[in-house]
C-alpha cells in the first residue's frame, strides 16, 4: 500500500548485530560501487549512503535523517531539494546549480558532493522514495534479519519505540532520538546508550534550523522598506535645507537691488 502519512525508519541498536545487510542492500539499490572491505570500515560519501559505525559494544547506522523541516530544503536557492509528503527528502539533479549550501546547512553533515565528476551531483540517501511510491519498504528495512531497522508510519513507529522502552526499561536508555531533535526526523533511534555515545549530535535544538533561515528571510522586505524610508527621509532633509538656503540667500550670489535688471 502506498503511504498516505509520513513514514520513518526506527533503528534499534540493541537489535543490530553488525551484519551490514542494510548497507549492502543500499549499495545494490542505488547501484553504488564497493568502497570498503566491510560496512563498519566505511564512511558516508557520494558513493556510500548508509554505514555501520562501531560505537563501543554496539553498531549504529548512519544515513540521511530526512528531517521533518529540512535545512537543506530551506537553504537550496533553486529548489533542488524537496521534502515529500510521505517523508523522504528528495533531490532533483536537473535543478541543482552546485552551490552546496545544502551541505553547509545540514546539522547532521550528510549530503556529499561528487568532486571527481565533470558534472557533479549532491548525493545522499533518499529513503527509497521510488520504492515507497510503489508501496514497498525501504531496501535496508527489507533485508534486516533482526528487526534492527523497521520501516513504517512515523506515528506508529514512535508508539512502538515508546512501548519497547516502557516494556524493557532496563534494556533501553529513555528517550527517542529524532522525536523532536531539529523539529523531528524521519529516522528514529532507540538504544541502551545515550545519543552522545552513539555518535549522534547532541547540541541540536528542538527548533528546526530552517526556521532561523526563514525568519531572517521574512525580515528582508521590512528591512528594504525601512531602508527606502530612511533614504527618502535623508533626501527630503537635504533637499529642504537647499531650499531654505536658497530662500535666505545663503550659498548663492547676492540678489540684485530692487528695480535693477536681473
Amino acid at each position: 500500500m502506498i503511504p498516505s502519512r509520513p513514514t520513518a525508519l526506527l533503528i534499534d541498536t540493541t537489535r543490530c548485530v553488525g551484519c551490514g545487510a542494510c548497507a549492502v542492500a543500499c549499495k545494490e539499490r542505488n547501484q553504488l560501487p564497493k568502497t570498503a572491505a566491510e560496512p563498519t570500515a566505511d564512511s558516508l560519501s557520494d558513493k556510500t549512503f548508509t554505514v555501520l559505525e562501531r560505537r563501543g559494544p554496539r553498531f549504529v547506522r548512519r544515513l540521511c535523517m530526512h528531517c521533518l523541516v529540512p535545512s537543506c530544503v530551506s537553504a537550496c536557492p533553486v529548489g533542488a531539494f524537496q521534502k515529500s509528503v510521505t517523508g523522504p527528502v528528495v533531490y532533483d539533479q536537473d535543478k541543482c546549480m552546485g552551490c552546496r549550501y545544502c551541505m553547509l546547512a545540514c546539522p547532521f553533515n550528510v549530503p556529499k558532493y561528487e568532486w571527481d565528476k565533470a558534472l557533479p551531483r549532491v548525493r545522499k540517501c533518499d529513503m527509497c522514495a521510488d520504492r515507497q511510491a510503489q508501496g514497498l519498504k525501504t531496501a535496508c528495512a527489507t533485508v534486516c534479519p533482526t528487526g534492527a531497522t523497521t520501516f513504517g508510519d512515523r506515528e506508529t513507529l514512535l508508539k512502538e519505540a515508546e512501548e519497547r522502552i516502557r516494556r524493557e526499561p532496563n534494556r533501553y536508555h529513555p528517550g527517542i532520538y529524532g522525536d523532536d531533535e531539529v523539529g523531528g526526523t524521519s529516522v528514529l533511534y532507540i538504544s541502551d546508550a545515550p545519543p552522545d555515545q552513539l555518535g549522534l549530535p547532541t547540541q541540536v535544538t528542538s527548533e528546526p534550523p530552517a526556521m532561523l533561515t526563514w525568519r531572517v528571510l521574512k525580515l528582508i522586505p521590512d528591512i528594504v522598506t525601512l531602508g527606502a524610508v530612511a533614504l527618502g527621509g535623508i533626501w527630503w532633509i537635504r533637499n529642504r535645507k537647499d531650499e531654505v538656503d536658497a530662500a535666505e540667500g545663503r550659498g548663492h550670489a547676492p540678489r540684485p537691488p530692487h528695480g535693477e535688471d536681473r
